[in-house]
């Protein structure tokens, strides 16, 4: 969740934009002034400011700007400008505001522009964290032989400038191999830009990737760069690429094919060096058969595949992962944590993982806000991992087919006892069997089984 800072001296404006972000999940907090804005920045957590350019009691965004980053280098602030002073917030950018938006502000590209600025700051926030703790070294906490020939299949791609498609389930930390590969790297000292093709909206994906001429459509006020172009010379990270429509599939097998942009409404090209490295948790062969990726494009976005393995298949990582998060989150509330519980640790160990290393983030994360002293223990964990260890297990006899009269009615069993323990939550109940909620309400059909 980001911490939004809005400043805007009209008040209705200002409500109906905090009423905005707060609906897409952040924290708004809210100044009409500059004074104000000053005031809340000291006391409180502040990851992007979104102000307007002219405040009319006490200055304006450009001040602030000018002010918010001599205390905090990393704060990313977003300028709002009426048309007559377009020329001010050009000027900003160039001071270090993070990009700026025309009254009035479009909702979906307001919410990308900040989703996009806050992602930029929790990158920063992270960097600097991560070479404090390690000296400048990007760290990937494994124990296990299956994430060992992950990394040294990095190591070796590191070298090349191959197209590489990482593939896995949701929260397996595809984003943290890309940014291990990208650091490893002779691109390390230029960008590397992320792009989450399921959260950008398809009307401006590509004006995003490829960036347009002043004119080319409405609100495009100022030539742009596109993301490609802001990655020249260092990496363009595609998360999600099964998500991308099959227009920009086209025309980004053409850059890869030439290797030049053309923005919206220009007429030139520009030649760029990027090296693509894309990432999807859906089965892209998959999606091929069935027509919903093209073909050409598969093929040339995975010259080189590596499968990020699932955290079940790789125990030994829980144990090293769940001990570096709670290390972190300690740093991070300042609070006295020394481990875990056998107990607690023998449930983290039998659990399933759906949400793989991100749920086991989150699970410690909330586990360390609950624990009443310094050693987690088994209480402390969400529900859906201590539910008994035999409805776990029982997951393996859910997922198979052909079974006997026998299994049937353990199944069944299995499935009863694991709604009443779960009080008949279906979605604590789906994570606690290891199965989606689609698979248990088919299940509970098949078995007759009624909420």
């Amino acid at each position: 969740m980001s911490h939004i800072l809005l400043v805007e001296d009209q008040t209705n404006v200002r409500r109906a934009m905090a009423l905005l972000l707060n609906r897409d999940g952040h924290t708004v907090l809210e100044a009409a002034t500059v004074a104000a804005a000053l005031k809340i920045a000291t006391e409180a957590r502040v990851d992007v400011v979104l102000t307007d350019v002219r405040i009319e009691s006490d200055g304006g965004g450009v001040e602030l700007l000018k002010a918010l980053k001599s205390r905090d280098a990393d704060v990313e602030v977003v300028l709002i400008t009426a048309f007559g002073t377009i020329d001010d917030a050009v000027a900003a950018i160039k001071s270090g505001a993070y990009d700026y938006l025309t009254k009035p502000a479009d909702p979906d590209r307001l919410l990308l522009t900040v989703r996009r600025a806050a992602e930029r700051n929790a990158l920063a926030r992270e960097v600097r964290h991560l070479r404090a703790q390690m000296g400048n070294q990007h760290h990937i906490v494994s124990a296990s032989q299956q994430m060992q020939r992950v990394l040294a299949t990095v190591a070796q791609l590191s070298t090349t400038d191959s197209t590489v498609l990482l593939t896995g389930e949701s929260g397996t930390g595809k984003e943290l191999i890309a940014r291990a590969l990208y650091s490893q790297s002779a691109r390390c000292t230029r960008r590397f830009v992320p792009v989450n093709c399921g959260a950008i909206p398809e009307t401006i994906l590509e004006s995003e990737l490829f960036g347009h001429r002043k004119g080319a459509f409405t609100g495009a006020i100022v030539d742009k760069k596109g993301l490609l172009e802001e990655a020249d010379g260092g990496v363009l990270f595609l998360d999600e690429i099964g998500d991308m429509p099959g227009s920009m599939q086209v025309r980004l097998l053409r850059f890869l094919q030439g290797g030049e942009v053309r923005r919206i409404g220009d007429t030139t090209t520009r030649r760029v060096d990027v090296r693509l490295v894309a990432a999807t948790h859906r089965h892209l062969e998959e999606e091929v058969a069935e027509g919903r990726f093209r073909q050409d494009f598969y093929y040339r976005i995975n010259v080189v595949g590596v499968q990020i393995p699932p955290l079940r298949e790789r125990p030994e990582d829980i144990v090293a992962l769940a001990e570096y998060f709670l290390q972190r989150i300690a740093a991070r509330f300042q609070r006295q944590l020394s481990g875990f519980t056998p107990g607690a640790l023998e449930l983290m160990q039998a659990y399933d993982w759906p949400g793989n290393a991100r749920e086991l983030e989150n699970a410690i994360e909330r586990a360390a806000n609950l624990a009443s002293g310094p050693v987690l223990t088994e209480a402390d964990l969400p529900a859906a991992i201590t539910v008994h260890p035999e409805h776990v297990q029982s997951a393996t006899l859910v997922r198979h087919g052909h079974r006997s009269p026998t299994e049937e009615r353990e199944e069944r069993t299995h499935l009863m006892e694991t709604l009443e323990y779960c009080r008949w939550n279906q979605g604590r109940a789906a994570a606690a069997l290891g199965i989606s909620r689609t698979t248990l309400w088919r299940k509970m059909r098949e078995h007759r089984i009624h909420s």
